[in-house]
């Protein structure tokens, strides 16, 4: 992973709520919040909480006395999320890196984090961070991307790229998002920062969009895919992204569109 992946900044955290989030996030927030409330915890905290939509999906299905911590290391993502939030005393909302958690050890009977750990520099080191704050026993929740080529939208924009770029092509998408699904290598890490009772079940899903606009607007300006598009030439962001709605029109229709996600979703026990 390059620095600049983990930059969501400028217009970035507000197109990405507004695209993305609907577009691909919204199945697994609510599966995720669903099975941390199977759970029952008291105390939970979110890493990488992005803007917000897995706490939205979570928080009202919490205990009155629960005490929910919403974290993620991009300040602008923060506060983008807290504005998102109805309000709710048992919130709070920090900045805070994964891999350096500012909270006392046992702290937490949940750790949650919906596609966030493919942006974590070391992580085994991030697991072990997960596991530290965790209560004996505690459950560590968390979902991350499967291969580009099982996740079609973002495939497809890819290899539209490629064809704007070709000397160059913009790879975040394969790179970054989807380009930690190897699930015999997350067990792996997961068991060497000290986790037991490794439980993955694969999941797929359907993004649905009301026209080939949505998507290619959300991929190419409300993720760090912008930068390195805007990177290789600034002034053809907007043509990018229109050839890039060309593309998936082109495959999937002019009108409401669909098509593949799939994700893993991790259970492991500190």
């Amino acid at each position: 992973m390059l620095e600049p992946d983990k930059v969501f900044a400028g217009s970035i955290p507000e197109n990405y709520d507004r695209y993305m989030v609907p577009l691909i996030f919204e199945p697994y927030a609510a599966d995720i919040a669903g099975r941390a409330t199977s759970l029952s915890p008291g105390s939970v905290l979110e890493t990488a909480a992005g803007s917000g939509v897995v706490t939205r999906a979570l928080a009202p299905r919490l205990p009155r006395g629960a005490r929910y911590i919403a974290t993620d290391l991009n300040q602008p993502m923060v506060d983008y999320a807290a504005s998102r939030q109805p309000p709710d005393a048992r919130i709070e909302w920090r900045q805070a890196d994964a891999l350096a958690l500012p909270f006392e050890n046992a702290a937490f009977d949940l750790v949650c984090c919906q596609f966030g750990a493919m942006f974590f520099p070391d992580r085994v080191f991030g697991y072990r961070e997960a596991r530290r704050v965790l209560k004996p026993g505690g459950s560590f929740l968390f979902n991350v991307w499967d291969r580009i080529e099982e996740n079609v939208f973002a495939d497809d924009v890819t290899n539209a790229l490629a064809k704007i770029f070709p000397d160059d092509p913009p790879r975040f998408l394969a790179r970054t998002p989807h380009g930690y699904h190897d699930t015999a290598l997350i067990r792996r890490e997961l068991a060497d920062a000290g986790f037991s009772h490794v439980v993955i079940e694969t999941r797929a899903e359907q993004s649905r969009a009301p026209s080939p606009r949505l998507p290619a607007v959300a991929y190419c300006q409300g993720t760090p895919l912008r930068k390195e598009i805007e990177a290789r030439d600034p002034a053809r962001l907007d043509a990018a992204t229109d050839y890039v709605e060309s593309a998936i029109a082109h495959r999937h229709g002019s009108g409401e569109v669909a098509a593949k996600i799939q994700a893993h979703v991790i259970m492991a026990v500190a």
